[in-house]
């Protein structure tokens, strides 16, 4: 049932597709036809996966999967750390249950397992057909050139920086509007590796999570190419056909290669979030220590996470979210925008079930499901510099605004999630539910539990075929 809090996130896509039209390098070549094509794809993606009942028994196979996933990988942990891993059976009387779950033993093992499936599952080529497959669609639904489509699903799957090597030799005859678009999109969507770790830093407070952060990462793509395609029109002349060599690809030996690589390239993204978890916490910390000084304002302290809740709680209203929760929606927007989505997604992590609306957690989880974040930025010059140097300058000039485009496609994307009725992702509308607690202030105080807000990052590859 269509109510007045789905009609409050039409003022989200307007906010993003506007924005982008404003900011565009020649607003007179507005594509209308992908701009309505595009919202109504996601739409439909997000009515089919969660409303056609063995669409949504799918979904909830990934959730098992996902938790399979998880408890296989806690096997292999405990067997190398013991007791540290959190297994039940500990060596001391346990005072604090939480205390268990430590993030360097519970979610960034995840990523090292997934690195290594994706590598097996590419090389008996299931996922290289799956991308291909996305590929096609993306290219007969968004009007993407060959090439540019298969980066894109590409992109989905293995990471911003990874989609974009597997059309290397195209690289440098894209076109100005495609190149955008490649680097957007891959801030627009997460990688495989990380949509697992965040289902499982979610699984607690959200249902579903894992069809949700699924769900989110694909429906960004379409969001990210029409804005990219906004602030950046496609000019058919400046498209050229023929690669500068041969196409690039992944090659293993045998699946044994192809595991000891994935594990190898997991252990980058895994020392890389570890290492850039601690720098970030401490600049945060230093920075809020710095704040406290100034004393309380309106009864609390100042902090990083406070005043980016006063900034961004206006867009975070925009996207549907009720006023009472925009205070902690719009810190966790900024979060994820300067401390990136790693960071954001275990802070709202952190929040006790009922604490927020169940709406405000489900459109946030779209919201923050994407690359879009000041390391990015980072990663995408470092990355592009190897793959295609003769156009470092070029990209040096439109990575920034790309960064925007990939913040905006996620709140387009929760917009059209927060327009959809809340039946259909089986919880209570807004109105309806029940006395709304207020919305908790997140503190910048660190612990080694999803009990209290730990922040994290995002993932900074020590190479180019790193994936983020």
């Amino acid at each position: 049932m269509f109510r007045l809090e789905n009609a409050q996130s039409l003022v989200g896509i307007a906010v993003a597709i506007g924005v982008c039209w404003a900011l565009s390098e020649d607003r007179g070549r507005f594509p209308w036809k992908l701009a309505i094509g595009a919202v109504l794809v996601q739409a439909l993606l997000v009515l089919a996966l969660f409303g056609l009942p063995a669409l949504r028994a799918g979904l909830q196979g990934v959730g098992h999967a996902v938790d399979g996933l998880s408890a296989s990988t806690q096997a292999g942990v405990a067997f190398v750390f013991g007791f540290l891993a959190g297994t039940p059976n500990q060596p001391y009387a346990l005072t604090d249950p939480g205390a268990l779950f430590v993030f360097a033993f519970r979610v960034l093992p995840v990523i090292l397992v997934v690195c290594a499936l994706a590598a097996l599952l590419w090389h008996w080529k299931i996922l290289r057909w799956i991308t291909q497959g996305f590929g096609v669609v993306f290219e007969k639904t968004m009007g993407l050139r060959g090439p540019p489509a298969l980066a894109t699903a590409a992109t989905v799957f293995m990471g911003q920086v990874e989609g974009p090597i597997f059309i290397r030799s195209y690289l440098p005859t894209l076109s100005r509007s495609e190149l955008f678009m490649l680097i957007a999109v891959g801030m627009s969507c997460v990688s495989g590796s990380t949509m697992v770790a965040y289902a499982t830093i979610l699984k607690d407070v959200l249902p579903n999570a894992a069809s949700h952060v699924l769900t989110a990462s694909i429906i960004s793509a379409p969001a990210g190419i029409l804005l990219a395609r906004i602030l950046v029109p496609r000019i058919p002349e400046q498209e050229l056909s023929g690669p500068s060599g041969e196409e690039a690809d992944k090659v293993y030996e045998s699946s044994v290669d192809a595991l000891i690589k994935g594990t190898n390239d997991g252990l980058a993204i895994v020392l890389n979030v570890a290492a850039t978890l601690i720098v970030f916490v401490a600049l945060v910390a230093m920075v809020n220590g710095i704040l406290g000084m100034l004393g309380e304002v309106h009864g609390a302290p100042v902090s990083v996470e406070r005043i980016l809740g006063i900034i961004f709680s206006p867009l975070a209203w925009a996207l549907g979210i009720r006023w009472a929760d925009a205070p902690t929606a719009g810190s966790l927007l900024g979060v994820k925008l300067v401390l990136t989505e790693f960071t954001a997604f275990i802070r709202m992590g952190a929040i006790p079930t009922g604490a927020i609306d169940e709406r405000t957690r489900v459109i946030m989880t779209y919201a923050l499901c994407g690359f879009a974040n000041i390391a990015s930025v980072g990663i995408n010059v470092a990355g592009y510099s190897v793959l295609v140097p003769e156009r470092r300058a070029e990209i040096m000039g439109m990575v920034w605004k790309a960064m925007m485009a990939g913040f905006l496609a996620t709140c387009l994307t929760a917009s059209v999630v927060g327009v959809m009725p809340s039946e259909l992702f089986g919880h209570e509308p807004a109105m309806t539910a029940r006395p709304a607690k207020p919305a908790p202030v997140l503190k910048p105080t660190l612990a080694p539990n999803p009990a209290a807000a730990a922040p994290s990052t995002d993932t900074v590859p020590a190479k180019a075929s790193t994936k983020p």
